[in-house]
């Protein structure tokens, strides 16, 4: 939790403050995946800490939490997969229609999320669990509600980002890119996507065979306690990781660097600005 909180607070001051330091074309999703991390680890992991020590969650901190992980899962995963097409197909300008959708897509990754997440809230499918410390999705009623639900979820919020996932990291690492994308990604921050794409979908292998065993089982029985637990410790995992994914690229290092260790003039030291050459 202090690794994910600490962490991104310190990619979003850098990227503020020193932006011009380094080279981040891919903002937006940059942005809207270090939000999501930042968000899970001050509020689900924090509920997830606290429920330990008390014994669990009440109404209505118990919805609230649920709800912000599905939105939280949702959002980070889209980001991945907005960023690898992105590299894919290039950078649209600024303002441009592509861009505007560019935006929209990240903020379509926020909203499935929380609607998602709100479908168990409101047919009240809520309750503690201890395995994930926190709470979660129980079925106890319909085997046919719980599959049409996990069934649309992850078509939506899982397969279909994994797809372009695995799509546009295949097809950059082949050199199969579009002849309008000459953009030289040498020194840009995109070059840590790799390693991004490759501990999102290790941490969270857990948490999608926990829900795949629930899909199997007609009893409506949950998935093993342990791995429950995994699922939920892998994803926190992946929260903290992150912003020391971002500081393997050397000049985002060098900008969060720069913020602790710059020695800055003094008024009093004389500059030298420009030099006039007088004719006697």
């Amino acid at each position: 939790m202090v690794m994910g909180v600490v962490g991104n607070c310190l990619v979003l001051l850098i990227k503020v403050m020193c932006s011009k330091q380094y080279s981040c074309r891919y903002w937006v999703p940059f942005l809207s995946l270090t939000l999501s991390d930042l968000g899970s680890s001050a509020l689900i992991m924090s509920g997830s800490l606290l429920a330990m020590l008390t014994g669990g969650q009440t109404s209505p901190w118990c919805e609230v939490v649920s709800l912000l992980k599905f939105a939280f899962i949702t959002s980070s995963i889209g980001s991945i997969a907005i960023l690898c097409v992105q590299r894919l197909m290039g950078m649209p300008p600024r303002g441009s229609v592509l861009f505007v959708v560019l935006v929209l897509t990240c903020l379509a990754a926020w909203v499935s999320g929380v609607v998602f997440g709100t479908v168990p809230v409101v047919y009240a499918w809520i309750k503690y669990d201890p395995a994930e410390m926190l709470c979660a999705v129980f079925w106890e009623t319909s085997y046919s509600d719980m599959m049409v639900y996990i069934l649309c979820a992850f078509s939506v919020c899982i397969f279909l980002p994994v797809l372009l996932i695995f799509l546009g990291s295949l097809m950059t690492a082949a050199g199969l890119v579009p002849r309008w994308n000459t953009y030289n990604e040498e020194d840009d921050m995109s070059l840590v996507t790799p390693l991004l794409v490759a501990f999102y979908l290790l941490c969270y292998t857990p948490f999608v065979v926990s829900e795949l065993i629930l899909l199997g089982k007609q009893d409506l029985s949950p998935a093993p306690y342990w791995l429950r637990t995994l699922s939920s410790v892998m994803s926190y995992l992946d929260c903290g990781l992150n912003p020391l994914i971002y500081c393997s690229h050397r000049d985002f290092r060098e900008a969060g660097l720069s913020l602790l260790w710059t020695s800055r003039k003094s008024f009093s030291d004389p500059i030298l600005t420009g030099i006039t050459q007088l004719n006697l």
